[in-house]
């Protein structure tokens, strides 16, 4: 694992092959527990070719000043993500308007 959270990675490789692969990545929420939002693909063996993008939503916990994952939740298609995405809107766009005040984020 690593120390520093900017250097956490979900790239897999086995027998010289990269079968996970990070297209991109997010960090959600820094410190001794920190979330990582990470856009990948998989290699399909059989197809020979990387599959669809995928996101997943990592916790890490810092113990002895190094990160370990803690859990994880994968979004494995683009309709799962459009519905998380259609329920978050819907959950915090009533509570905005509930408490007049705008939602903000952590790090704010």
């Amino acid at each position: 694992m690593s120390e520093r959270v900017e250097d956490l990675s979900i790239e897999y490789s086995e027998d010289g092959v990269l079968l996970v692969k990070q297209l991109d990545k997010e960090i959600l929420t820094k410190g001794n527990w920190s979330t990582i939002m990470y856009l990948f693909q998989e290699w399909d063996k059989r197809e020979e070719k990387y599959g669809p993008e995928k996101v997943s939503i990592r916790r890490y916990q810092k113990r002895n000043g190094v990160y370990r994952q803690q859990s994880k939740f994968n979004i494995s298609n683009v309709k799962q993500a459009k519905e998380i995405i259609r329920v978050l809107d819907k959950w915090f766009h009533t509570a905005e308007e509930d408490s007049g005040v705008e939602a903000k984020t952590e790090e704010e």
